[in-house]
């Protein structure tokens, strides 16, 4: 979603809107992505137009107006009525749907064909004042008209345009298409990108990359899949100057130059080879080794760093280990490569056990995961049971001033830090840093020293070695003293050491993850369904009733408490219900239930 400039939103006219279009609409509202609809499988039975229209004003407070209506519906859908031309128009069964007919709307419609049209032009003069006048005088205004002003709504964000039809059949796929180009930006509309400058006097400092072909080249990298042959494509999204065959790119990251040796634009599951990509292309190059997703590559001549992707966090893990010991490293390159093309995937070797732990945002990633492994690398490996990834955090903020001095290797080495622990709003991933008014004043291989320390002590708490979330530690000064070895070790022991200190004397907590679940229901199960939420630790958000579907029930449960909930919801329900879930936040273990918690995790 960070890279596109539009986007079109497909939805099924059975089902309307469902969780999961929810989870990817919230995205497109983040990073403002002008978007359309589109309504599909009219051609199904128990297909309904409006229900689904409305289901997205309801559910995801959006304002779609409707271009089409459909003529017909399920076994009798024939086309569509344009409302701006008021041309009906169907297409040959025979051909595909490569033959469009135009035809007079069945007299039937005409009521419902105006009272629609007149919905869409009101719709888009409130959002219009230059129309308002026109309007209210009574007055043709020009169809060229309402489409620009209907184009500049999408692009605000204001309207969203909804289209219908059957694409497995073809049937409304040209007018979608059409519709592409009248409503959605080209990367000239969507502006400049800024980037942050890495080298020199302006290092820190925004700078502009503007959507400009003799600018110096700017790109992310957004998408790492695997190869059969090239090893792995890097898809980019261009966003400064042209990117040939043989250029030399610089991934500021890694500090490492990659060398492009060729450039295709993807169309589905075919590859179209060209020479060069200019700004507002989408494109997947070979070439790159050490680039992985949210990376920037920009010219060596400026040297640029975009904002990276927020990747999700993983709550679950599970032990993975070969069938045979001669398939160890075969499995660990299978791993790497799959961690390398989805960064929401994590692997870590437990420091405890030494065996390899696979991390994900849930039981239903971790399955994919370990089924490309068998598809795709033809490894077939024993896994062990999910695992929970739990997180500690702090509940006061606390200050620390340590003094390190030992002697190692006939060497006396000493450090002193005052390091101040703050706590954030929220458990947002934790931070350190140097105070601006000392940073510069200490050399930089101490303080890269220093913070290693200090993020290795955040990685591993103090109740259950647990990452440490919502804190923001700030050191505020480094020193060494006369006579004695201000050395890295030093720097970097004194600030780990403080850092654990601090965590001890604040009041620290355990954190475990909570999933937004949606589950529908028949009416008759509600009861059986509720009261086994509430037995997991459930907390009930929503009961709502959708004369359709049944009862909908929105829950916040630990996650923890949902492995297996596939097959529970089954037998509780008679195979009847369905259901959705997503990872909503991190929340503090209740004391009832952390003593039983890190007595599994063999912590007590």
């Amino acid at each position: 979603m960070r890279v596109l400039d539009g986007a079109v939103a497909v939805f099924d006219a059975v089902s309307g809107v469902e969780p999961q279009s929810e989870t990817v609409w919230r995205q497109a509202d983040k990073f403002r992505v002008p978007r359309i609809c589109f309504i599909n499988k009219l051609d199904r039975v128990g297909a309904d137009f409006f229900a689904s229209v409305e289901s997205i004003r309801s559910r995801l407070a959006a304002n779609p107006v409707c271009l089409q209506v459909p003529v017909g519906i399920s076994e009798s859908f024939q086309g569509v009525v344009d409302l701006f031309s008021r041309v009906f128009f169907c297409w040959k069964d025979a051909s595909d749907g490569q033959i469009i007919i135009e035809k007079e709307i069945p007299l039937d419609m005409h009521s419902l064909v105006e009272e629609k049209r007149k919905d869409l032009i009101e719709a888009i003069v409130e959002n219009d004042e230059s129309l308002v006048d026109d309007y209210l005088s009574g007055k043709d205004i020009p169809i060229e008209n309402l489409k620009l002003s209907l184009r500049k709504a999408t692009l605000s964000l204001k309207l969203v345009p909804v289209l219908c039809g059957s694409a497995f059949k073809n049937k409304g796929v040209q007018p979608l298409l059409d519709s592409v180009i009248d409503y959605l930006p080209s990367p000239l509309e969507r502006g400049s990108v800024w980037a942050k400058s890495v080298v020199g006097e302006k290092e820190g400092s925004e700078i502009e990359c503007p959507v400009d072909f003799t600018s110096p080249s700017v790109a992310l990298a957004f998408k790492i899949v695997g190869d059969a042959f090239a090893g792995s494509l890097t898809y980019i999204r261009v966003y400064s100057g042209i990117i040939k065959i043989g250029d030399q790119l610089l991934n500021p990251r890694q500090s490492k130059k990659e060398r492009v040796q060729k450039i295709f634009k993807m169309h589905a599951n075919s590859r179209e080879e060209v020479q060069e990509v200019k700004a507002g292309d989408i494109a997947a190059i070979i070439g790159p080794k050490v680039t992985g997703t949210g990376d920037t590559l920009c010219s060596v001549s400026r040297p640029l760093v975009l904002e990276r992707i927020q990747l999700p966090q993983s709550v679950i893990s599970i032990v993975i280990e070969p069938r045979s010991s001669s398939d160890t490293p075969k499995l660990e390159a299978a791993l790497s490569s799959l961690v390398k093309e989805d960064p929401s995937a994590q692997l870590k070797i437990d420091s405890e056990t030494g065996q390899l732990l696979l991390s994900g945002m849930g039981e239903l990633h971790l399955d994919v995961l370990i089924d490309r492994l068998n598809r795709e690398h033809k490894l077939t490996v024993n896994v062990g049971r999910p695992q929970v990834s739990y997180r500690e955090g702090i509940k006061i903020s606390n200050f620390m001033d340590l003094e390190f001095d030992r002697l190692i290797g006939g060497e006396n080495h000493y450090a002193k830090i005052k390091i101040n622990l703050l706590l954030k709003n929220s458990f947002e991933p934790s931070q350190v840093s140097f105070l601006d008014s000392i940073e510069k004043k200490i050399d930089q291989s101490l303080r890269s020293a220093a913070l290693a320390g200090a993020k290795e002590a955040l990685e591993n708490g103090v109740l259950a070695s647990c990452l440490v979330l919502g804190v923001d530690a700030k050191i505020e000064s480094l020193e060494g003293a006369q006579g004695k070895e201000f050395s890295e070790i030093a720097a970097k022991a004194v600030a780990a050491l403080a850092i654990r200190e601090c965590l001890m004397q604040a009041d620290p907590i355990l954190l475990e993850p909570i999933f937004k679940l949606e589950v529908v229901v028949p009416d008759a199960h509600v009861g059986a369904i509720v009261s086994d939420l509430n037995s997991r630790r459930g907390k009930i958000d929503i009961l709502d009733v959708d004369l359709k579907r049944g009862t909908i029930i929105k829950a916040s449960v630990p996650l923890g408490n949902l492995f297996g909930y596939a097959n529970d919801i089954r037998s509780l329900t008679q195979g009847r219900a369905s259901f959705s879930m997503e990872f909503s936040e991190y929340q503090e273990v209740p004391k009832k239930n952390k003593d039983e918690i890190l007595r599994s995790l063999g912590r007590i």
